[in-house]
């Protein structure tokens, strides 16, 4: 995959991120812990303009800060236009000096992010139905997935093997004994970042392995 095919999306994926977060409204559930829209809605803004929020996401010992801030911020959307314009602002892209203002990184940081939180704001209803979508952009994001899969799945005592019905696969962690998840990128990604009773997947292989996938902590 090259890097201007994984361009191409990452600016689309912000619109429709910043469209399925007006739809919903400041108030709305989502599928991240304890968190509705607003909250959402702040995560993003911050993490462009807060080191120290994007940071937490990543170092536990400073998980409490970036939480704190986030919480705060939500706190003041207080009404729907409030709301509206934090989530414009994010629309807008982030500002000349955050980090994620660099193509490169914005590309490695935003693909998969915005999908996932799409996702997180659709399918916390109770209907929902998958996105069909474009056959590269679904190849972009298993390419980005495949990069990762083996520090989301860290946790697991077991083999993962990746599989798409159209017949790729990829082995993220080897053990003595193995599952293979099979779905279509997007949902792979789903399961793969802990939204793994929102995700339209499938497991091959035996049924205490299955099992013990499923009991498991997937994701960051």
């Amino acid at each position: 995959m090259l890097v201007s095919q994984v361009m191409h999306f990452v600016d689309p994926s912000r619109e429709v991120l910043a469209e399925t977060l007006l739809a919903a409204g400041p108030d709305s559930p989502t599928l991240c812990e304890g968190w509705l829209t607003r909250d959402l809605a702040a995560h993003l803004y911050l993490r462009e303009r807060k080191a120290a929020v994007g940071i937490g996401l990543l170092i536990k010992s400073m998980a409490r800060a970036s939480d704190k801030a986030t919480a705060k911020l939500a706190s003041k959307l207080k009404t729907t236009e409030d709301y509206a314009d934090l989530v414009n602002t994010f629309r807008a892209g982030p500002p000349a000096l955050s980090p994620l203002k660099i193509k490169a990184l914005d590309e490695s940081s935003n693909l998969i992010e915005y999908f996932v939180h799409t996702e997180d704001i659709r399918r916390a209803g109770d209907r929902w139905a998958p996105r069909a979508l474009d056959e590269e952009y679904s190849d972009a994001l298993w390419d980005e997935l495949i990069k990762r899969a083996a520090i989301l799945y860290r946790g697991v005592d077991l083999g993962i093997v990746l599989v798409r019905p159209t017949g790729p696969r990829h082995v993220a962690k080897r053990a003595p004994v193995s599952v293979a998840i099979v779905g279509d990128p997007g949902e792979l990604l789903m399961h793969a970042h802990g939204r793994t009773h929102h995700a339209l997947v499938t497991f091959e292989g035996q049924p205490d392995a299955v099992a013990l996938l499923q009991s498991a902590e997937v994701g960051l």
